[in-house]
């Protein structure tokens, strides 16, 4: 789903005992939880998250629209390269295919059955997700797609539960959804942005200090009052896709910007709350039951990569992304064979809405070295 500009409002909100409880055990003496803390528990803590629930939050009943469920082009796109990346590293050699963050298995579907019928022999397709709800929905559903072809469908709690494998990562709007640090600048040094109970009631809070900060450098420009949001398990999932991968490419499709036009056009930070296809104005108003995410700073995840040992292929906007891997090609294919010209003008317009109505998505291709033997490199 691309974003519009979000809003950091800090209502106070009365919280569930269950939801409290969870938070409480998270918070430090004082009650305050950094931000990330605090999104982890609202988005992934056990019988309490967003992503906890009963239901699915995709499509018209959800609460937004990811690029799988516009068009099962985007899908069909994405198996094509996967079909020529098969081609580069041997087609008679296995291959896995990791989806990191499968959700509902929308996007694994619509891979596993446009994957061409030669290129599916040895070949694993392996589902992250952290949900339960959704990772049995995601099992269910690519197991239908790959059922009586050559391809082993299998669940994961983790890319490191998965160990060294040969192939691909495919990781579509999981970066953003990655718990977020929120640091703002004072004009000598950063203070954390969270959270603290007070009560029944959650309500924005500031530490003075944010201590050391991992990873590559914070921006050395800032004019007080900044907002940098970086993310520790976004930046830890790129890492050890470095450490599993032991030779192959790995995907991440993502909205964000580089951390200048990030600095430029978002002082006050891009955190947004959606509900019902809806921004939220407060996002701590209804914790656990809120999308909450923050657009990637590709020049921090990047740099990460380049650390890590894994080589940049590209990093280009979606759409271009999926024109070279012949969205344009599947697109015509498709509306000859629509039954209708109503079906025809509905491929149509969700076409344009994938290549046009997702202009902040980024693509970044990265690869293991060239020449990698086929061993785990040590970490």
């Amino acid at each position: 789903m691309d974003r519009a500009e979000p809003s950091a409002g800090a209502t106070p909100a009365a919280i569930a005992p269950e939801l409290s409880a969870a938070l409480g055990r998270r918070a430090d003496e004082s009650g305050f939880l950094r931000f990330d803390r605090f999104m982890e528990v609202a988005l992934y803590g056990d019988r309490v998250g967003y992503y906890a629930g009963p239901a699915p939050p995709f499509g018209p009943e959800g609460d937004f629209y990811t690029a799988p469920r516009v068009s099962p082009l985007f899908g069909r796109t994405i198996a094509a390269h996967l079909a020529t990346l098969r081609e580069e590293l041997g087609k008679e050699r296995p291959f896995s295919i990791v989806e990191l963050g499968a959700g509902d298995g929308t996007l694994a579907d619509s891979i596993l059955a446009s994957l061409p019928e030669g290129d599916r022999g040895g070949l694993e397709y392996i589902l992250v997700e952290r949900s339960p709800t959704l990772a049995r929905l995601a099992l269910e559903r690519a197991s239908h797609a790959a059922d009586g072809r050559d391809v082993s469908v299998r669940l994961a709690p983790s890319l490191g539960e998965i160990g060294p494998f040969r192939g691909a990562v495919v990781a579509n709007e999981v970066l953003d959804a990655q718990p977020a640090r929120r640091l703002r600048w004072t004009g000598s040094g950063y203070e954390e942005l969270g959270v603290r109970l007070e009560g029944d009631r959650l309500v924005a809070d500031v530490r003075s200090d944010a201590g050391p900060i991992p990873g590559p450098a914070l921006p050395s420009t800032r004019e007080p009052g900044q907002i940098v949001e970086i993310s520790p398990m976004a930046e830890a999932l790129v890492r050890e896709t470095a450490d599993h991968l032991v030779q192959g490419v790995a995907l991440f499709l993502d909205y964000g910007l580089e951390e200048p036009a990030l600095l430029r056009g978002h002082p006050g930070g891009t955190l947004a709350a959606v509900r019902g296809h809806r921004f939220v104005d407060a996002p701590l108003s209804r914790p656990g039951a809120t999308d909450l995410s923050t657009f990637v700073n590709f020049t921090r995840v990047r740099e990460v990569a380049r650390r890590a040992g894994l080589e940049e292929r590209a990093f280009r906007p979606q759409a271009e992304a999926l024109g070279d891997w012949g969205f344009p090609r599947w697109l015509e294919e498709a509306q000859g064979r629509a039954p209708s010209a109503e079906e025809r003008v509905r491929l149509q317009l969700a076409a344009k809405n994938l290549l046009f109505g997702f202009e902040r998505f980024r693509v970044l291709e990265l690869a293991t070295p060239p020449g990698l033997a086929d061993e785990p490199r040590p970490t």
